[in-house]
């Protein structure tokens, strides 16, 4: 049995109070999904600033619960406010800190309100998540702190210069989670995401990932863009993997596990001509009146690296980290998901 299964046994027997901060967005919807049908009692945050109340009714419909039952409670506030960081925090067993503003683009064209939301805001959280004596805050990091840093696989201890105010945001949550362990004894981990798809991850906006932006135009017969040549390629992730990730990191009690930050991916690598080849075949299997189309290619983004790739060996060897999707298996389940939503 592995460490996550028999994480979750323990779950189905022992009820917490989790608090999800971003809990309308796509991770956090999923960590609420997730936890509910553990039997846990869960806190939910969030300002729509890019969450959807519709993620959390899915996310409760999903999970076999009704808006009003008692294991779950929404809040509508915003992160960058102390007191309600405060006030959300109180009675909290553990943190799944995922709000941020996130985008590379997003952050260049306005630094300023990525710097309040992920800087101004992760620090509120954690002086909130300290005072209330909370046993573990769990926070998004992000790939992008690897920046300029050549080698492949991305090893958590070997980082480049930030390419972008997005990426400079991650790394201050980094280093003011480690200043907290080193000087309060509030120990954290952090969760360097590597493109994390799967359902209810919002395919419009010009912000959005390219897994559902791109399955999303290929149903509505629309044009898809690739930026570059197509062969910039990302270690993509499924969510449950992320899932895991997540709880199994809230729970660790290893003393060497805690005040670290972990990849989250498969140690893999996967190009954006190939990804477009795989989500176009599991689109015609299940839609057989699309045509089959070619991408467009266009100028590369700015603040984009060229590859991505994660070590995952910290995350296995520590937490007991054992993906559970690859990423054909993730697309097939996130196709199921976003053909029923979008056709």
């Amino acid at each position: 049995m592995s460490r996550f299964d028999e994480l979750k046994q323990h779950l189905r027997t022992h009820q917490y109070t989790w608090l999800i901060t971003g809990v309308a967005g796509f991770i956090g919807s999923n960590l609420l999904e997730s936890l509910l049908q553990l039997n846990q009692k869960v806190v939910g945050l969030d300002n729509f600033a890019t969450g959807y109340q519709h993620n959390i009714d899915q996310a409760l419909t999903d999970a076999g619960r009704d808006p009003g039952d008692g294991d779950f409670r929404f809040i509508e506030g915003d992160i960058c406010d102390p007191e309600t960081c405060r006030q959300t925090c109180s009675g909290i067993d553990y943190v799944l800190h995922q709000a941020a503003l996130g985008s590379v683009p997003r952050s260049i064209e306005d630094p300023l309100r990525t710097h309040r939301a992920n800087i101004d805001g992760f620090l509120n959280m954690l002086l909130a998540a300290r005072d209330a004596g909370v046993r573990r805050f769990v926070y998004a990091a992000s790939s992008s702190t690897y920046g300029d840093h050549p080698d492949l696989p991305k090893v958590e201890e070997n980082i480049g210069q930030p390419l972008s105010p997005y990426a400079v945001t991650k790394l201050v949550n980094e280093l003011y989670a480690s200043v907290f362990a080193r000087t309060y004894g509030f120990k954290t981990i952090g969760l360097r995401y590597f493109n994390i798809f799967g359902k209810r991850q919002d395919p419009d906006g010009a912000y959005a990932a390219v897994i559902p932006k791109w399955i999303a135009s290929l149903i509505a017969r629309q044009t898809v863009y690739i930026n570059g040549d197509g062969e910039t390629s990302r270690d993509f992730c499924y969510i449950d993997n992320t899932i895991q990730m997540n709880l199994l990191s809230a729970m660790a009690e290893d003393p060497a596990a805690l005040d670290q930050v972990y990849n989250v991916a498969l140690n893999d690598r996967t190009s954006l001509t190939r990804l477009f080849e795989m989500i176009q075949e599991r689109l015609l299997e299940r839609m057989p009146g699309l045509e089959r189309v070619e991408p467009v290619y266009r100028d590369f983004r700015a603040g984009d690296v060229r590859h991505s790739q994660a070590d995952i060996g910290k995350a296995q060897r520590l937490l007991g980290y054992a993906p559970s999707h690859r990423i054909g298996e993730g697309l097939d389940a996130a196709m199921d998901w976003y053909v029923s939503v979008l056709s």
